[in-house]
């Protein structure tokens, strides 16, 4: 028994001892946590709770080239909550979702239906994606713990639908999807910055004084060559082009031929860049430069200059086109109306197939081929927005026996709009084409620029005296007798091409065309290329019926908005703003308001007088009608009056008008007429209000230059 009471004593002094040790231990750990390893401990305690959140980057402006903005930005909201928030009641949150259902999209029951839906233990349940800083305001005043609120960015397309198709879009993480807002990315999205916060045991982010923070940096801005009212003008026109010709489709673009920068690019049908996903895929790609097609008679200039540098035609020479229907190489080439003999400038500017097709058959295929490329068909433009296609321009080598005669007249090539703008650019600017471009300048937030788009020449396409022979060939397209006397403006020198392609759809050709006119204005001083294209229209497929009335409504609001364009006055107009004042010196005051009546000239007799003694404009002078014209009366006829006799006349002033108007007019004085020059009138002699025989010879000198508008000439 002893024994056994020894041993439980001995086990029970293990026990206590044991028992006493561990307070020891604990007590030798609490000195070792707070006095040994203290500050190390409390060192990565604060590290573990520090974490750092995204500081998000302002994404850039893209502006148009006067600085109006056409993207932007606008702050909205992202609403979560987390249910399990110590402390949130059922209750509690069924008030946050009415609250939201009133500034959301949604109703209550939806957001109580993804919050019972989210994973079981789930902190963060996204209810809204996109509310407004005013609905966020409101939501902040409910106070409730469970709410999440976070800022975010997002895109404003400030013009809906203008330029779409050059803006592009972006997608839901503010990444660029096509357009400026893809070929462009790296400059517009900017760097995120960030700054530390403290969490809490619960997960809950504290913000903390001092913590440090590294600023975001801002996206650059983009400013554009579009001209937003262009744009706006070349978006409308189009569309109601398209419903005139009861089309399925269309695009224009506009260039600056002497430097290549794009002033509009349209394609319809469109979309809106502030909601992308709601329009179908085909409608949000550029169809300018994205779409290959078979350009028709347009082409025909590739074939005119190839023929005129290589001296295989002369613009006066004739061609029997027979009944319109020739065979070649088994196929049938046609005009779209019986021709008879005509001369090369007028087979293009009645857009001969036959004799274009004949033309080219003398000129070597690889110089034909060449010329095409100079003109830069068969490569991209290399404009700098995403999904250029480079077209198709085959080799002399894979041309079969009929491709040359058909390449001639714009088929078995496929091109892209922006490669047929730009060649007709090339054209204007006297035979060098320069690179399409759309973006001007980027520039930083503190306005330093960043990165400048330079206008770049490519390469001389056409030779100087190439292109001043062929132009007025060009420019008789645009009148009654060519194909595009749609197009034509009166007072204004329009020079281009029109063109109609059947399509090659599914294998063959298919009696669905494309309508197109490419042209340029002022002829004379080049300031505009447009190109239009409608695609499938139902009322007829001439390009100069269908697209040469779209060209026309563009070129005259252009003049509107352009203060360095005018329309020059024709003949008709000058005489009916402007009168030749006749000498009234000694005429009785009734023979004066005869004449005065007679010359439909406003006056204003003073004096008591019978007869004229004086006038406020000297005789042979110009002045405006509505102008009243001052007649001093006298008592008796002045002896200095130089009244014009029956053999002698005043000589009108005749400068500005054209040589034919300025001689009908001068002969209708009774004068004869010597004609020096053609054009318009520059200079005459004898100078104009003097007193001269009739009979005699007045002498007008014209030449082929721009006519100055007469209140120019008269400083109003």
């Amino acid at each position: 028994m002893a024994d056994q009471k020894e041993n439980i004593l001995h086990r029970m002094f293990l026990v206590f001892g044991f028992l006493l040790l561990i307070p020891v231990l604990i007590g030798l750990q609490i000195l070792r946590v707070q006095w040994l390893e203290g500050g190390e401990l409390r060192a990565l305690w604060s590290a573990q709770t520090i974490d750092a959140i995204s500081i998000p980057a302002q994404r850039g402006a893209i502006l148009d080239s006067e600085g109006r903005e056409l993207v932007g930005n606008t702050v909205t909201y992202r609403v979560a909550v987390d249910p399990h928030f110590p402390g949130v009641s059922s209750d509690e949150i069924r008030e946050f979702t009415e609250e939201l259902a009133s500034v959301g999209t949604r109703s209550a029951q939806y957001y109580r239906q993804r919050i019972n839906r989210a994973s079981p233990g789930s902190r963060y349940v996204v209810l809204e994606r996109n509310i407004s800083a005013e609905a966020a305001e409101q939501l902040r005043e409910s106070r409730s713990r469970a709410v999440i609120l976070e800022e975010q960015y997002r895109r404003r397309y400030s013009h809906n639908r203008l330029a779409s198709h050059v803006v592009g879009y972006v997608n839901h993480q503010l990444a660029g999807m096509s357009g400026l807002e893809a070929s462009y990315d790296e400059y517009l999205r900017g760097k995120d910055g960030e700054r530390q916060v403290r969490r809490d045991r619960s997960g809950r982010i504290r913000s903390f004084v001092g913590a440090p923070r590294r600023q975001p940096e801002q996206g650059h801005t983009i400013i554009s060559t579009i001209d937003s009212h262009i744009q706006a003008i070349a978006e409308a026109e189009l569309k109601s082009g398209i419903e005139r010709g009861m089309a399925s489709g269309g695009a224009v673009v506009i260039l600056e031929p002497k430097t290549g920068a794009v002033k509009a690019m349209a394609s319809y049908p469109d979309f809106d860049p502030n909601n992308p996903s709601e329009s179908p895929s085909e409608n949000r790609r550029n169809a300018v430069i994205s779409d290959m097609v078979e350009p028709g008679s347009t082409f025909k200039l590739v074939t005119a200059v190839a023929a005129m540098e290589n001296n295989a035609v002369r613009l006066d020479e004739s061609f029997d086109t027979g009944d319109g229907r020739r065979l070649i190489s088994g196929q049938v080439m046609r005009d779209h109306d019986p021709l008879g003999t005509i001369t090369f400038d007028e087979a293009i500017r009645k857009s001969s197939n036959i004799v274009t097709s004949e033309v080219a058959g003398r000129i070597p295929s690889e110089t034909l081929y060449q010329y095409a490329r100079n003109l830069g068909f068969g490569s991209r433009t290399f404009v700098d927005l995403p999904g250029e296609e480079s077209g198709r321009l085959r080799k002399p080598y894979e041309w079969s026996g009929v491709t040359k005669p058909w390449l001639s007249i714009g088929y078995e090539v496929q091109v892209n709009l922006l490669q047929l703008a730009q060649a007709y650019a090339a054209f204007a600017n006297d035979g060098v084409i320069m690179r399409p471009y759309v973006v001007d300048r980027v520039v930083d937030e503190s306005g330093r620029v960043v990165k400048k788009q330079r206008p770049e020449t490519v390469r001389r396409a056409i030779r100087p005296e190439t292109v001043k022979q062929l132009e007025p060939v060009f420019e008789s397209v645009v009148t009654d007798s060519g194909t595009a006397g749609y197009a034509r403006i009166d007072g204004l020198r329009i020079a281009g091409k029109t063109g109609t392609a059947q399509k090659f759809l599914e294998g063959r050709y298919q009696a669905r065309y494309m309508a197109t006119f490419a042209g340029y204005f002022p002829a004379e001083d080049p300031k505009y290329v447009a190109l239009v294209m409608i695609d499938e229209p139902r009322l007829s497929f001439y390009g100069g019926f269908i697209a040469g009335p779209v060209f026309r409504n563009i070129a005259l609001r252009l003049i509107g908005l352009d203060d360095g364009l005018h329309l020059a006055p024709d003949e008709d107009e000058i005489r009916g703003m402007w009168a030749v004042v006749p000498d009234l010196r000694g005429m009785s005051r009734s023979e004066a308001e005869a004449v005065l009546k007679d010359y439909n000239i406003r006056h204003r007799f003073d004096g008591r007088g019978s007869y004229v003694t004086g006038q406020s404009t000297a005789a042979g002078e110009q002045i405006i009608r509505t102008d009243p014209l001052q007649v001093t009366l006298g008592d008796s006829i002045a002896e200095e009056s130089s009244r014009t006799s029956e053999h002698h006349a005043s000589v009108p002033d005749v400068r500005g008008m054209s040589m034919r108007k300025a001689s009908a007019w001068l002969r209708k004085y009774g004068f004869e007429v010597e004609m020096i020059g053609s054009g318009t009138v520059y200079a005459q002699f004898p100078l104009a209000g003097e007193n001269y025989r009739t009979g005699r010879q007045v002498t007008i000198r014209g030449r082929a230059r721009d006519l100055p508008t007469i209140l120019t000439q008269k400083g109003t």
